[in-house]
C-alpha cells in the first residue's frame, strides 16, 4: 500500500498580504517558506512557529523575543527582520528578508571548502555574532 505524503498546507496559502511559494527549511523553534509580498512586490522569508509551540506562552515569548532582538540589530551579517504577525488561527510568524543563493549547508553538502573561504565564513559569522552580544543576545542555535 502507497500513501501520498501529505501536503504541505501553507504552500500556495496567502496569508496576511504573503503568498507562500516554497519551503526553506526547518528546525526546532521555527519553518521558513519563500513568500511574495503582494503589497510591495518582493520576495520575503517566513518563519513560522511549529504548531506544537503555538499555545505554548513560553515558546512564543522566546520568539517574539528573537524578532525584536534581530530587529534591533543592524548588520550585514544579520538577517534583516520586516514584520512579526500571526495567522488567523494564531501562529505566529516573523516576515524576514530573502537572500538569494545557496545556504552554508548547502556548500558545506559539496565538501569541505578551501581554507581561505572557510576563514571568510568564520569571520562573517564572528562578526555578525559579536554584534549580537554587543547588543546583549546570546545566540544558542548556531548552525549552517
Amino acid at each position: 500500500m502507497t500513501t501520498e505524503p501529505r501536503a504541505d498546507p501553507l504552500i500556495g496559502r496567502t496569508i496576511s498580504q504573503y503568498e507562500v511559494a516554497a519551503k526553506l527549511g526547518g528546525g526546532g523553534m521555527g519553518v521558513v517558506y519563500s513568500a511574495r509580498d503582494t503589497k510591495l512586490g518582493r520576495l520575503v522569508a517566513l518563519k513560522f512557529l511549529p504548531p506544537q509551540w503555538s499555545h505554548d506562552e513560553g515558546a512564543k515569548q522566546r520568539f517574539v523575543r528573537e524578532a525584536q532582538a534581530a530587529s534591533a540589530t543592524d548588520h550585514p551579517n544579520i538577517c534583516t527582520i520586516h514584520d512579526i504577525d500571526q495567522t488567523d488561527d494564531g501562529r505566529l510568524f516573523i516576515v524576514m528578508a530573502y537572500y538569494e543563493g545557496q545556504t552554508l549547508k548547502q556548500r558545506l553538502e559539496e565538501g569541505p571548502p578551501p581554507l581561505e573561504e572557510a576563514v571568510e565564513v568564520a569571520a562573517q559569522v564572528a562578526e555578525g555574532l559579536a554584534k549580537a552580544h554587543s547588543q546583549g543576545v546570546v545566540h544558542r542555535d548556531i548552525k549552517p
